[in-house]
């Protein structure tokens, strides 16, 4: 019995046959099943009958790895969108001769996982890393943000980067702060993998190419408007939320609408010969316009800031390790409110000379530490509004101001790239 051949697996009053895969464990048999989905079976509960004999070639293929970079054959008449893969879902492919999914990450792969992506455009392919999304950090930020910009010079008229969704948000709010771009850059993942017959893989792809040749230079994050297969929505990078685990349209702007949608319909009827889709977008507000900025880049990142969040009967001491931190940002209640036996605590922070910053917990509205005690306090302290910036997106722009400003306080409360609205008011 080995892998590649077709088995029939007898174990308790279950039956299942396949193609047997090679397994990490020796505890554990790996079958690929006709449906397309893979099952493990406790090696000591089987009953193994090999059916045929090789039935399949098992020898696993690969994509490139480390940071090179790939470039399919030129072709004058379309555009160039760099395709740049830290890992995630969407970066990968269903290898049938072995029924895993394997990451996949140069341009000749992508198009191998995503055949619809033939013919929109020239790519380049770059791997900036290959890990879960929840293991990014702030250093592989800045490795992304110097790919983005070399490849921009190197002459894309658009950037896709394929990421993991989990921390997506955070990416996107990073590389929004760190590069004024005069092309789109479009972060894009998917919830659900290659191997499943309700994967979002191709369609958020495929958006996202177009969204990279469309006619704007925002730094956005393009997945599912809707659970069904008929438009992406485009969110700001710095103002977007995954607020579902599974669904595939988990991403949403938060206190408004996304800034576009583009149709997945017309965007693929009308950039299959290159031609960019901007029809197939509706813009809810105005984006940047593509060329409007010069491609500038401040990637210098202070690490050692903190995200805390305040709930009821918290013990100050928990709090103990944020001594001597540069920048700590809290997730306050409501308007900005943490327990009143905290704000000795922040002062003492803001003496010693870290920058506090107030947000809050609550999904829409804004932090105002104007209207009760506590946040009056709150402010004698030394602590920062930060309006209505969501959590995640305050920690990366106080990591930024901290390492670019002289006045990073001043820049929290200052709207730098789409995190901050300056007042509150209905949105359309």
């Amino acid at each position: 019995m080995q892998p590649g051949d077709r088995v029939r697996v007898d174990h308790g009053d279950v039956t299942n046959e396949g193609v047997l895969l090679p397994s990490t464990t020796n505890d554990h048999l790996v079958v690929k099943l006709d449906g397309g989905y893979n099952v493990g079976i406790d090696r000591e509960t089987a009953d193994v009958e090999v059916v045929e004999s090789g039935a399949r070639d098992v020898d696993a293929g690969g994509g490139s790895d480390g940071d090179d970079v790939s470039e399919i054959v030129f072709d004058g008449d379309l555009p160039t969108v760099s395709l740049i893969s830290t890992g995630g879902t969407i970066a990968s492919t269903v290898d049938y001769r072995t029924g895993a999914v394997t990451a996949q990450f140069d341009a000749e792969d992508v198009l191998r996982a995503v055949p619809d992506l033939a013919g929109r455009a020239n790519y380049r392919g770059r791997v900036v890393a290959n890990i879960l999304s929840e293991n990014m950090d702030p250093t592989i930020w800045q490795e992304l943000a110097a790919a983005v910009e070399a490849e921009i010079e190197a002459g894309a008229d658009g950037v896709v980067v394929m990421h993991g969704t989990d921390t997506m948000q955070y990416s996107a709010s990073a590389l929004a702060f760190t590069l004024d771009s005069p092309v789109p850059i479009v972060f894009t993942g998917s919830q659900r993998s290659a191997d499943r017959p309700s994967s979002d893989n191709v369609m958020n792809a495929v958006c996202a190419v177009e969204a990279a040749k469309a006619n704007h230079a925002e730094t956005l994050v393009c997945m599912h408007a809707t659970p069904s297969d008929d438009a992406c929505a485009l969110h700001r990078g710095t103002r977007v939320r995954k607020n579902h685990t599974s669904r595939r349209d988990a991403f949403e702007t938060v206190g408004a609408k996304p800034l576009g949608v583009i149709d997945y319909a017309a965007a693929s009827e009308a950039g299959a010969d290159g031609s960019a889709a901007d029809e197939a977008i509706t813009w809810h507000r105005e984006p940047i316009d593509r060329g409007e900025r010069e491609l500038t880049s401040a990637t210098d990142l202070e690490r050692d800031v903190e995200l805390v969040k305040f709930t009821p009967g918290m013990d100050p001491e928990a709090w103990a390790y944020l001594d001597e931190k540069a920048g700590v940002v809290i997730e306050g209640t409501g308007l900005g409110h943490v327990h009143t036996d905290l704000i000795p605590r922040i002062e003492e922070l803001v003496d010693a000379g870290t920058t506090v910053v107030m947000t809050s917990q609550c999904l829409e509205g804004r932090v105002c530490d104007r209207v009760y005690d506590t946040g009056r306090d709150l402010l004698d302290a030394g602590v920062v509004e930060a309006g209505d910036t969501l959590p995640g997106t305050a920690k990366v722009k106080l990591m930024w101001a901290l390492a670019n400003t002289s006045d990073p306080a001043g820049a929290m409360r200052r709207n730098l790239a789409g995190e901050l609205t300056e007042e509150s008011q209905p949105w359309r």
